[in-house]
Parts: structure tokens; C-alpha cells; sequence
């Protein structure tokens, strides 16, 4: 099938498009396509790049600061740390955030609220664990009502240990996490 077949055109202006590709690509599988091709095309070519790019400089966190977790990542939003000039600004609202960051203990009695917000994220979306307690129970990891492991719950992209840790270490955090995201090996491959 050629380009005159669809549109009248000089048969040698379209014997010279049958000769030119996009990303590898004859023009005619680009432009005579399905939507599945198309999905394959930018799954293949820097598009893909470019939406990765806009994504890892533009991640909104959920403020939900959980234990002495949290007073440290109040802290990393304040000017001394300026979270703001790598594009990470936090948000009250789960519709809002693309990242979630687990940041202390939890409860048994707060998993199903704070599952219920992951699940108002909108894709794509992400999850940092931040401190022993989110990561394997910290000091509480013989209680009854506190969560062991958050992983099982949670696909988290990137632990941040320390008890609490460093506004120096959520920044590192969010550096590796912008480095996953940018080279797709996060979990679930956006």
C-alpha cells in the first residue's frame, strides 16, 4: 500500500516517501498504523525518553508525616534544603502526588487509610520507605500493631534507612529514585 493509494499524489513522489523511516521504521507503518503499533513505536523510540524526563523532574510526594520520620521531612521541605530545585514539591492531596513516602511506623489500624490513599494516586506513581520503621519495624519490631515489613504491602522504590534519617538522605533518596525512573528499572516499568 502506498501513499497514492490514500492520497492522490505523483507516483514518483511516492516511490521517494516509501524510501524514508522514522526510528528504523518504513513512513508507511507510521502513518497507515494501528494502536498498537503506535504504543510500540514509543515504547521503542525517545518519546518514551521524554515523558520519563518530565516525570522524574516534576515528583510531587504526599505529605503524610508519620513519627519522628516525619518531622525530618517536614524539615527537607523548609528552604534550608530546598527540595524545590530538584522539582520535588509536596502535596496535601493523594490526587495530586506521584509519590508516596512511608515515613515511620505503621499501625495496623492506619494500613487500611493509608492503603486507600496509595490507591487514590493517580498512575504513574511511586513509593519511597523512609526510616527503620518503615523498612522493618525499627524499635517496634517485636509489636503486635505496628507493620514489620511495608514491602509486603507496598512495591517500594527506594528504602532510606536511618533512625530518623538525614534531610541530606530523603534528598539522595529522591536523586536514586529520579535515577530509576529515568533508566525505567522502577517497579512497576513506566
Amino acid at each position: 500500500m502506498g501513499i497514492s493509494d490514500v492520497i492522490p499524489v505523483p507516483v514518483a513522489i511516492d516511490e521517494e516517501i516509501e524510501k524514508w523511516t522514522i526510528w528504523g521504521r518504513p513512513v508507511m507503518d507510521v502513518w497507515f498504523t494501528t494502536t498498537e503499533k503506535i504504543h510500540q513505536i514509543i515504547q521503542m523510540g525517545p518519546i518514551k525518553n521524554v515523558l520519563n524526563w518530565g516525570r522524574k523532574n516534576s515528583l510531587w510526594f504526599l505529605m503524610q508525616p508519620m513519627g519522628c520520620c516525619g518531622v525530618e521531612m517536614l524539615v527537607f521541605g523548609c528552604p534550608h534544603y530546598d527540595c524545590d530545585r530538584f522539582g520535588i514539591i509536596p502535596r496535601a492531596t493523594p490526587r495530586q502526588a506521584d509519590v508516596m513516602i512511608i515515613s515511620g511506623y505503621i499501625t495496623r489500624k492506619y494500613l487500611p487509610a493509608i492503603k486507600n490513599l496509595w490507591e487514590q494516586m493517580l498512575e504513574p506513581k511511586w513509593c519511597i520507605a523512609v526510616g527503620e520503621c518503615a523498612i522493618s519495624g525499627g524499635p517496634f519490631y517485636d509489636s503486635y500493631n505496628i507493620i514489620q515489613n511495608t514491602s509486603d504491602f507496598f512495591p517500594i522504590d527506594v528504602y532510606v534507612p536511618g533512625c530518623p534519617p538525614r534531610p541530606e538522605q530523603f534528598i539522595k533518596g529522591f536523586v536514586e529514585l529520579q535515577e530509576k525512573i529515568k533508566q525505567r528499572k522502577d517497579k512497576r516499568g513506566y
